[in-house]
């Protein structure tokens, strides 16, 4: 998508926060609010009330006697001032 804004994040409970006014998006480590507020208004052309974000870290699997990790992921949620919406973000 662009340099810190990785992919939007597709799940229910991401669509239901569009109600809200609220996207979650992936984004990489070097990323941080204001960073993340530039870019979302760039790209879509809107206002971004706040960002939050959220480092999730990966969870430990297990294959047999091996033992992994998934990566780490980092998430920022964007708020939109009222009556603003992301068009492109639905599938």
């Amino acid at each position: 998508m662009s340099n810190f804004i990785l992919r939007p994040v597709i799940s229910e409970k991401s669509f239901a926060a569009e109600e809200a006014g609220k996207y979650i998006f992936h984004v990489t480590a070097a990323a941080n609010k204001d960073l993340i507020k530039k870019e979302i208004e760039s790209l879509f052309k809107v206002e971004v009330n706040n960002v939050n974000i959220i480092n999730v870290p990966g969870k430990l699997k297990r294959v047999g006697r091996i033992f992994g990790k998934r990566s780490d992921v980092r998430k920022a949620i964007v708020t939109l001032k009222k009556g603003q919406e992301i068009k492109d973000f639905k599938i």
